[in-house]
């Protein structure tokens, strides 16, 4: 399906790939849109505080309860249930929250999406100027080799990686050295690629405020002989990431590099409410793609508006992986090969 090698392609942002894609034409280019009314996505895209102000009060309550269940248990075995919880709702749920406040969309009210961005960008190790900026590429050039530079699970797929990712120990332990090398004033070559020059002190600047929150974190664990502050600030991102890796799977791994058209590399995924909760609705991710201007909340709804242009959803998470691993599988000794995806209509 697509013209890479048994040894697979160059997903660097700076090698060869890069310029076929532009030479191709797979940059700027127009992207499949489904023919709906126009009126009826002004609607959709609407934002609202209510649903996020609503949703990021329970969050913020059951971080604060299993947190604090964690600190009085702690020393006892049952400490690792609170901290399961705690876990799962900084490293896991921080990840969605990252996203769709980095899309703006989450709140009407512009200042609230920035609060929780910043907070769930420090949860996620994702500074927030970097991300934003990669995000927006990554929605422009979606699964396009070498200028896509969150594609999670490249041909053919590193294993070691992806078991690692379920702890966010790769992706995490890779974000601290980019935080570390942009507290000395200095971004990589292919972050200069995406990162406008005027952002570039503020990365700079976040990072050294970051850097100085970890060290007063590692002297509170010094202090009180403990290493419970930083099972609260900081270890949460690698021992409740899990979801992170597991849900973030779905969206793209296994299907078309070099499309034009989300409906064939980019999944929806059917899931269960508190799984949508933790997820702020990102199974539905292909309409998230065709439309990512439309608020998490309102995607149910555009799921039903495009069902009928779009492939059949994943019935279940599990339906999901029964495809996914298989074709990761045999994408190890065949990196050309992918999922191909069949829309129910061509309109």
């Amino acid at each position: 399906m697509t013209n890479s090698t048994s040894r697979g392609r160059d997903y660097g942002l700076l090698g060869p790939e890069a310029q076929r894609a532009v030479d191709a034409g797979l940059t700027n280019a127009v992207w499949y849109s489904p023919p709906i009314s126009r009126k009826r996505l002004g609607e959709l895209m609407k934002k609202r505080d209510g649903p996020a102000l609503r949703d990021t009060a329970i969050w913020i309550a059951a971080l604060i309860l299993s947190g604090s269940a964690g600190i009085w248990l702690w020393g006892t075995w049952l400490a690792i249930f609170p901290f399961a919880v705690y876990g799962v709702l900084y490293g896991s749920a921080g990840d969605s929250r990252w996203h769709e406040c980095g899309h703006g969309t989450a709140f009407k009210t512009r200042w609230m999406n920035d609060v929780v961005y910043q907070i769930a960008c420090f949860m996620m190790l994702r500074e927030p100027r970097v991300w934003r900026s990669s995000h927006s590429r990554h929605h422009a050039d979606t699964l396009i080799v070498g200028r896509d530079p969150e594609i999670a699970c490249m041909r053919p797929p590193a294993f070691l990686g992806l078991a690692l990712n379920l702890f966010a120990i790769k992706g995490g332990v890779k974000a601290l050295g980019h935080i570390l090398l942009h507290a000395t004033g200095r971004l990589s070559a292919e972050e200069r690629s995406f990162i406008a020059e005027r952002w570039w002190p503020e990365v700079y600047w976040v990072a050294r405020i970051w850097l100085t929150l970890f060290c007063v974190v590692a002297v509170a664990c010094v202090a009180l002989h403990s290493v419970l502050p930083a099972m609260l600030v900081g270890l949460p991102t690698f021992y409740g990431g899990f979801m992170t890796l597991i849900f973030g799977l779905t969206q793209h791994a296994g299907l078309a590099e070099d499309v034009l058209d989300h409906r064939l590399n980019s999944r929806t995924v059917y899931m269960n409410p508190v799984s949508r909760f933790i997820y702020w609705n990102m199974n539905y991710h292909l309409e998230h793609h065709l439309f990512p201007m439309v608020p998490y909340h309102a995607l149910p709804e555009l799921h039903a508006l495009v069902k009928p242009f779009t492939p059949a959803p994943y019935r279940s998470l599990a339906a999901a992986y029964r495809e996914i691993i298989p074709t990761l599988w045999r994408q190890a000794k065949d990196p050309n090969y992918c999922v191909v995806r069949v829309p129910e209509s061509t309109g």
